[in-house]
């Protein structure tokens, strides 16, 4: 698998690695010269402990609640390393990051999907001199999870799902999942389906797939709003994951990590491919694999490929992006910000992904956004 880079360069995929790391990963304190060792958590290996410390006092971000499992580890193991620096994130969606990066009440922004051109042109109020830039740091899979008493496996493709969360669709036993179940048990049971309240990446991720794969169903421009009538709304990943976990007949999207920790059954996707492909970070990090970069100079914005049909490449997927500016960066948080996102962009800070549920990035473009990270200015 290749990324076609905007000058044609193929960039070949990061193979996501097989190694679980727990949360409890513990890094030395660091320093200019540190070449200290560090725990490699479950998997009881050593790691290199590379951050350069930078900067002091509060770094406030906000934005992607699909990351938060992924910030969680970010922000302690780097606190472990570097005391003198506080980084407080809110994850409260991507549109709410994205509004207040641009009110300029945060260092950086958390986003599953790239500034639109309007976004770019105001950023420039707040970024004097340059504007702000999306540089990707993780990967993964949104699963679709859902609660249905006897039914552990459960395959849709794109049309049902659009179906479903159009409200068109309301039984478990309808024809349309039936005939991609044919040995399930499926109830008659009520549609449960769940969406976000807030604006959201990974509901417009979610949108972008149906369009591209079921345009005939799903009529609606992708945007952070949802869009269809019916179902009930929950905030936050976490807030539709813990309904789904309690409501029978219930499914929902949310980023793979929430759906692992709940313990809950995710879909398998029917894309056309000789087997319906199961949400994981490696079969996400396929799909990733097929992205193109659209983003000009610094900007690094990718452009997914939402309708693949490889073999074992998960369609329904998201990149979330840091957001920062190129230059004008708030003085006071400039250091951190740099030494934070080269620490997640960094080989120890993907690591710790592919054990979180998430689908660390292509090494190519991990490589290039740790060559842009230090230019900020």
């Amino acid at each position: 698998m290749k990324i076609q880079g905007k000058n044609g360069r193929g960039l070949r995929a990061l193979a996501v690695g097989a190694v679980a790391v727990s949360s409890a990963l513990v890094l030395t304190a660091c320093g200019s010269d540190d070449n200290t060792k560090a725990n490699g958590g479950d998997a009881g290996k050593t790691a290199p402990g590379n951050i350069k410390c930078g900067g002091k006092g509060q770094l406030l971000a906000s934005g992607s609640s699909a990351q938060k499992n992924a910030m969680d580890l970010w922000v302690k193991n780097y606190q472990q390393a570097c005391a003198g620096t506080e980084i407080n994130y809110k994850d409260i969606g991507s549109g709410g990051g994205i509004t207040e990066f641009l009110q300029g009440t945060t260092g950086f922004a958390g986003s599953d999907s790239a500034l639109k051109p309007e976004e770019v042109t105001e950023s420039k109020k707040i970024c004097k001199g340059g504007q702000g830039i999306n540089l990707p740091m993780l990967g993964g899979p949104i699963a679709i999870a859902y609660k249905l008493s006897g039914v552990d496996d459960l395959v849709l493709d794109a049309p049902t799902l659009a179906k479903i969360f159009n409200s068109e669709i309301k039984k478990w036993d309808d024809e349309a999942i039936k005939k991609l179940n044919p040995n399930a048990k499926l109830p008659s049971t009520e549609i449960q389906p769940y969406h976000r309240s807030d604006e959201s990446g990974t509901t417009q991720n979610l949108g972008k797939y149906l369009k591209a794969s079921a345009p005939d169903v799903w009529k609606y421009e992708a945007e952070k709003s949802w869009p269809a009538k019916g179902g009930q709304s929950a905030n936050g990943s976490s807030g539709v994951a813990a309904q789904v976990k309690q409501v029978e007949g219930a499914i929902g999207y949310f980023e793979l990590s929430y759906a692992t920790s709940a313990k809950l059954n995710t879909v398998k996707i029917n894309t056309g491919a000789a087997t319906p492909v199961e949400a994981t970070s490696e079969n996400a990090s396929k799909a990733i694999a097929a992205a193109k970069i659209v983003g000009k100079d610094k900007d690094l914005a990718l452009k997914l490929d939402y309708a693949t049909k490889a073999e074992g490449a998960y369609p329904i997927i998201l990149v979330t992006y840091e957001i920062a500016c190129d230059k004008g960066n708030k003085p006071e948080t400039l250091e951190s910000v740099k030494s934070f996102l080269n620490y997640t962009a960094s080989e120890d800070g993907q690591k710790v992904l592919a054990g979180a549920g998430y689908a660390p990035l292509p090494a190519e473009i991990a490589a290039k956004v740790r060559e842009i990270v230090p230019t900020l200015s």
